[in-house]
């Protein structure tokens, strides 16, 4: 059996050649990282519950017309997507006031905003993700205008669908983090939706007690963590059918 090429490795997920041309296999770890990657600690079985409810909102997003690099889940921790061009901005859109909107603007955490905020950084570890304008976008090439408004208006939609489709389970939807590329197809070039949609990039907290069911857990020390996700996986039907023995391993860092 031919050992797979590793495309990129980045810190929640590994990038491997996929079986045609123009797709990648996504695979899922159980490394967690906080605050630009100071904070390390693993997370046993995480890789295999992001990659169940990445899957699930990624399809749910596909079956409304949002294009997605997702195609379909090949096994527990891995996932066939097309190949993209990955835009280097993250797009984070906040509905209630928690982390470093908080901080930076001495807003109580869980304020809710007036409507929806966008705001954009660039993905740079060594930079710390520094928090940029759409000046700097268009300015320093990274995206161009049309590209940059298509991506405002998925991250518009995706947001209404997925606080609907979270307060269905009993989840308030704080804030959550995309990613886009470029999807090349003959002379054709259409802006997707990339990356993954999971606890690690959301902040959800149970609608009726505020309690955070996310990776907030990992980076305030509140421990839970694991558990914090199989409940977002459960709530949305979506917990592995071998249920704990998929699960098993060292005990994580929580």
């Amino acid at each position: 059996m031919s050992r797979r090429r590793k495309v990129y490795e980045g810190k929640a997920k590994t990038m491997y050649e996929g079986p045609e041309p123009g797709t990648l296999i996504q695979s899922f770890k159980d490394d967690a990282t906080a605050f630009n990657n100071e904070k390390r600690g693993t997370i046993t079985g995480k890789g295999v519950l992001n990659n169940r409810i990445s899957e699930f909102l990624m399809t749910r997003l596909n079956d409304i017309g949002i294009p997605t690099h997702f195609i379909r889940r090949l096994n527990m921790r891995e996932q066939l997507v097309r190949q993209v061009e990955i835009i280097p901005i993250e797009v984070v859109i906040r509905n209630v006031a928690a982390g470093s909107i908080s901080k930076r603007f001495g807003i109580e955490e869980g304020t809710a905003l007036p409507r929806p905020i966008i705001e954009y950084y660039y993905k740079s570890d060594e930079l710390g993700d520094p928090l940029i304008s759409e000046d700097h976008i268009t300015a320093f090439g990274w995206a161009a205008v049309q590209d940059l408004d298509d991506m405002v208006a998925l991250s518009l939609r995706i947001n209404d669908f997925l606080t609907g489709l979270f307060v269905g389970v009993g989840l308030r939807l704080i804030d959550f983090k995309l990613e886009f590329g470029r999807l090349y197809t003959d002379e054709d070039m259409q802006i997707v939706l990339a990356d993954e949609i999971s606890p690690d990039n959301c902040r959800l907290w149970d609608t009726k007690t505020n309690e955070k069911l996310d990776k907030d857990r990992f980076r305030r020390d509140m421990g839970g963590v694991k558990e914090a996700y199989q409940e977002v996986a459960r709530r949305l039907g979506v917990l592995p059918e071998a249920g704990p023995m998929d699960l098993k391993g060292p005990r994580g860092i929580q």
